[in-house]
């Protein structure tokens, strides 16, 4: 049985080789949860679309360069890429960010949450459980959420967290500490028990 290519090797060969179907496979595997970070950044998802769109655009150009010595790793620093780009989106439109849901977008929120990698007993928890956990983190600050939704749904270590927000390590534990609490208070709010947070 073959193991996947790591990461960082898809775009490697991509970059020395020009093989699209490398950056393919890359997008296949972190499109739909870009999307979903980027959409906790500017509230509508069709922006969020965009902005994943445009990430990847940049991977393709070349013009951002990658090492697989990088410390902090492939997907670390494909976030950081998707985060500035959210954050020049945002100063250019000079956009505010709504904390509400936005109705509209409830459907598609909810299918981009599926996976179709998963075991029955993990998309059982993927289709309910992280759509009411998204929905909760809708009414948090933006660090919050941040945060959280990397610690959640990208499973990333404290180190990646702090490298994708900038912040000290010291931060992202306080961070972390406090949006734990906000996210129980807005589950409590929402009818919901936070005991699969932990």
């Amino acid at each position: 049985m073959n193991t996947p290519d790591s990461d960082a090797k898809l775009y490697i060969r991509y970059l020395n080789k020009g093989d699209n179907d490398a950056i393919g496979e890359l997008y296949e595997r972190y499109s739909k949860s870009l999307v979903l970070f980027l959409y906790g950044m500017v509230s509508n998802m069709e922006d969020a679309e965009e902005l994943m769109m445009d990430t990847f655009a940049i991977l393709s150009s070349r013009t951002v360069r990658y090492s697989e010595k990088k410390e902090s790793g492939f997907k670390t620093w494909l976030f950081s890429i998707a985060k500035n780009r959210a954050r020049m989106f945002l100063r250019k439109h000079k956009t505010i960010l709504s904390l509400s849901m936005v109705s509209e977008d409830n459907d598609e929120l909810g299918e981009a949450l599926q996976s179709d990698d998963l075991e029955p007993d993990e998309q059982l928890i993927a289709d309910e459980t992280k759509k009411h956990l998204y929905e909760a983190l809708e009414s948090l600050n933006e660090e919050y959420r941040q945060v959280l939704y990397l610690t959640y749904f990208e499973d990333m270590r404290p180190a990646d967290i702090s490298r994708i927000m900038k912040k000290t390590m010291k931060q992202v534990y306080n961070l972390t500490s406090r949006g734990k609490e906000a996210l129980k208070d807005a589950l409590e709010r929402m009818g919901y028990s936070e005991q699969w947070m932990h």
